[in-house]
């Protein structure tokens, strides 16, 4: 299709849209003997009359019906394809405000902060860093990260990233004294380091799995807290065993701080999702920060 018949076709859905030609010719920025005009030329150009016109109304042929019961649709969507291109090409800005665990927080999203923000300048991010299951709506967020587990049903969930894992894992001191275990039921004979459920208050059992077989494990030890770090650090000083997210002891692994135990008992599980409400129109922020984690989980991948 030429530019001049898209043109064409367009004035003669705005006189009748519009009811005349002045105001069709007011609405597309054109004089009216010059809107006349154009109608002219495709009426001449398909050979077929489109309007009836008197000098005080215009009225569609059967012809002029017939095409423009067609050609409404697809002008409607030619318009949304177009605006659709304009919304992108402008940057999204505002507050995007995220309930996150701090897990989430420092090991998924801190990473991403300094490129998303670099991308996407005028957006603010304001992330609030709890464990405490919270009601998103309630609380006036438009959106939290958690795992997959912890995710109430009528929240729409979007995959963030790849598959997480929990390790087990000691100190060499602390084996050299104490023997590595073997299965999880060895647990009970050792010195565990717990975490306490910020929520309830409750003692964290260790979750296990191997060949279809699943276990918990309620380990008893000499500490018990509920900020993960702090049993980074004991377990590195050989105060007992503990069971963290593999991002959490990383780098005690990678330099031998820390060693690993019962491996074949802990696969990987899908990690974080980002969910917000069902029923709410999204965010432009925060389908541009979606966008964005799934880029770079591509990415790096």
């Amino acid at each position: 299709m030429r530019g001049s018949d898209f043109a064409e076709l367009r004035a003669f859905a705005a006189i009748v849209e519009h009811g005349g030609f002045a105001r069709a010719a007011a609405h597309l920025g054109m004089s009216a003997s010059a809107l006349s005009q154009t109608l002219r030329n495709l009426e001449e150009r398909l050979g077929v009359r489109l309007l009836n016109r008197t000098t005080r109304s215009v009225a569609l042929t059967e012809a002029g019906r017939q095409m423009l019961a067609r050609l409404t649709p697809a002008m409607a969507e030619i318009d949304a394809a177009v605006a659709q291109a304009v919304e992108q090409r402008q940057n999204p800005s505002g507050l995007l405000r995220l309930n996150v665990t701090r897990v989430a927080a420092l090991h998924f999203l801190a990473p991403l902060i300094a490129p998303f923000h670099h991308q996407y300048p005028d957006i603010t991010l304001d992330l609030n860093v709890e464990e405490r299951l919270v009601d998103i709506v309630a609380g006036g967020f438009d959106a939290g990260v958690r795992l997959h587990e912890k995710l109430a049903k009528d929240m729409v969930a979007v995959k963030l990233g790849g598959e997480v894992r929990m390790r087990v894992v000691a100190s060499p001191a602390y084996l050299a004294r104490h023997g590595r275990p073997s299965t999880p039921g060895d647990l009970h004979r050792h010195r565990c380091l717990n975490y306490r459920w910020p929520t309830n208050g409750s003692l964290y059992r260790w979750e296990f799995e191997c060949d279809g077989e699943k276990q918990e494990i309620a380990v008893e030890g000499p500490v018990i807290v509920d900020e993960p770090e702090v049993l980074v650090r004991a377990a590195m000083d050989g105060a007992g065993i503990a069971y963290l997210f593999e991002q959490q002891v990383a780098a005690g692994l990678a330099d031998g701080r820390l060693l690993p135990l019962l491996d074949a008992w802990t696969p990987p599980f899908p990690g974080f999702y980002l969910y917000y409400p069902a029923n709410r129109q999204m965010p432009r922020p925060l389908r541009a920060f979606i966008d964005f984690a799934r880029q770079q989980a591509e990415q790096g991948a």
